[in-house]
């Protein structure tokens, strides 16, 4: 049992020892990336021990304080992208879909949903990287939190992600979208 009560699933150990062998790796200590990433030095602890259930915005936050896509937590290398998890957030729910590898560039696309009635805050990601999403169904508000754009049904949202952003359904219904976010290597 997890100090939340909850059982330590294998996709929690996975993701954390992925987290500690990077962080080890950098020569940072627990107390350097948990300032870096702006999370507790508990809530890092808990992450690496398979204790504390990730959210999509600590997971976000540790991945852009170690400068890495994602996925780089999430999924094992070699394995498919339907091997990881879902994320969850406070307000999105996120499915990888699949993940393209190029000389300068990790594309991660995934299938996305954003519930209504709750904003979600994402902290900025590594530099260089950019969110392009396509709506198919609802109205989003995404973006940087200073200048967030909406799109509805058949828009497209492109923004900088190493700024702090955020991602709010702007109706009653839940948005139904395809993420691809780029992340320069």
């Amino acid at each position: 049992m997890s100090a939340s009560g909850t059982s330590r699933t294998g996709a929690e150990s996975a993701v954390g020892e992925r987290l500690r062998r990077m962080r080890e790796a950098r020569g940072l200590s627990l107390s350097a990336l948990a300032r870096a990433a702006g999370i507790g030095k508990a809530t890092l602890s808990g992450l690496e021990h398979g204790t504390r259930n990730p959210t999509l915005e600590t997971l976000y936050a540790v991945a852009g304080a170690l400068g890495v896509p994602l996925t780089a937590l999430v999924l094992k290398p070699g394995d498919p992208p339907a091997a990881a998890a879902d994320v969850r957030g406070a307000a999105v729910t996120a499915t990888l879909l699949e993940v393209f590898e190029e000389p300068g560039a990790t594309f991660e696309l995934f299938w996305m949903r954003v519930r209504p009635g709750v904003a979600q805050r994402s902290p900025a990601h590594a530099r260089g990287v950019t969110e392009h999403i396509t709506v198919y169904g609802g109205t989003l508000r995404a973006g940087p939190e200073d200048a967030p754009r909406t799109a509805g049904a058949g828009e497209h949202v492109t923004f900088p992600a190493d700024v702090p952003h955020v991602y709010e359904a702007a109706g009653p219904d839940e948005v139904v979208a395809n993420l691809l976010i780029r992340s320069p290597r």
